[in-house]
């Protein structure tokens, strides 16, 4: 199958952008992963390092890929995200979760050119988005698609920062597009933008500081140290990717199913904070929002109403203070330390005669303990 005619397949197939790579090549992105994981700045996410063999590179998942063709879905919002920042009442979700899955949409149309492809040509594929240990933007900056900035992110010249990414691997050896070379030059506004400073240096990240790990993978309580720099953030974080100016390039995305859910523009912490299991599962149907749970997501919600010094959220505070879920508990806990420290401290003995999660008992033993120096 001729090149020309597999990209046009491809965009056929809906895909915003289309190139081709190597996949049996060596590169160094393999070595930079496992510094990565030896350095701990996984975090929690220990699927990394269990898989790390077959992560560093696509020929140690599967043998005979000889060429990977990549997708690029864009979802530009239609808005700047950062302006969410200021109306503190509200929680910010980050942009690529404001409605439908992209996994979901994105794997049924690779699916289908996959499918048309091993038609034609009879040749072994492989899909994937973001479901295997893949590394699909070392690959796509291989492709020509575009580079990885000092962010770690894709960016591309005619897309900026908002492109879903997808891979289909094949035994069959095309014609690999020439890769992309980096345009970021001596501009550091992702590195400086950063409210955690999450990035030791160019082209490195720490994920323990990253608000998008803190918020979606961190399953324990919030680290106090970052609680006030994630401001109204709920669900990830858009900041690097917002601030880049190849985004002046971008394009609002044509795919209905990535415009926001009216309800998920701007929705206020006080309904928020307010879902129980049942409710949380339906607001987030088919949202990705949905597999960080109804717990984790209301301890941020808890953290974001902290930050936002809004006095008449007291009343959403006490009514998580006696949440079921012990995360949940712990954040509304500070949320009220934060909003009405005096109320806080009138409630700290209270708190730790009845409280039996240890996790808990620490965040009012905190607010107990300021209150006798204080």
């Amino acid at each position: 199958m001729h090149t020309a005619a597999l990209k046009a397949e491809a965009l056929a197939s809906g895909f915003t952008t289309v190139r081709i790579c190597r996949a049996d090549e060596a590169w160094e992105a393999g070595e930079r992963l496992a510094e990565f994981v030896a350095g701990g700045q996984h975090g929690s996410m220990a699927w990394m390092a269990d898989t790390l063999v077959r992560r560093q590179h696509p020929t140690a998942m599967w043998p005979d890929a000889k060429s990977a063709v990549v997708v690029g879905l864009n979802y530009g919002p239609d808005i700047d995200p950062l302006a969410a920042l200021e109306r503190t009442s509200e929680g910010v979700i980050s942009v690529y979760a404001r409605n439908t899955d992209y996994h979901d949409l994105m794997k049924k149309r690779l699916k289908h050119f996959a499918r048309a492809f091993v038609d034609k040509t009879g040749a072994e594929v492989k899909v994937f988005v973001d479901t295997a240990p893949l590394m699909e933007k070392p690959l796509a900056a291989k492709s020509g698609m575009g580079w990885q900035g000092k962010h770690t992110n894709l960016v591309s010249r005619e897309h900026g920062s908002w492109l879903f990414l997808g891979v289909m691997l094949t035994a069959a050896e095309l014609e690999p597009d020439a890769p992309e070379t980096d345009h970021c030059g001596s501009c550091t506004s992702c590195l400086d933008i950063c409210p955690t400073q999450a990035f030791p240096g160019p082209y490195k990240l720490d994920a323990r500081r990253c608000i998008s790990y803190l918020t979606i993978e961190h399953k324990g309580p919030i680290p106090v140290e970052f609680r006030a720099a994630m401001g109204n953030r709920i669900y990830g974080c858009d900041d690097c990717l917002a601030v880049c100016p190849w985004n002046k390039f971008a394009a609002v995305t044509a795919e209905m199913a990535f415009h926001p859910r009216p309800e998920l523009k701007g929705p206020l912490l006080s309904e928020l904070a307010a879902l129980d299991d049942a409710s949380f599962r339906q607001v987030f149907t088919a949202s990705p929002v949905k597999r960080i749970g109804r717990g984790k997501f209301v301890r941020n919600v808890m953290i974001a109403i902290g930050n936002s010094r809004g006095t008449s959220l007291l009343p959403v505070v006490f009514g998580r203070i006696r949440d079921p879920d012990a995360l949940v508990r712990g954040a509304a806990i500070w949320a009220l330390s934060q909003l009405s420290p005096d109320e806080a401290k009138a409630h700290a003995r209270a708190g730790l005669e009845v409280e039996t999660d240890p996790e808990v008992m620490i965040e009012w033993q905190r607010i107990f303990d300021s209150a006798r120096t204080g």
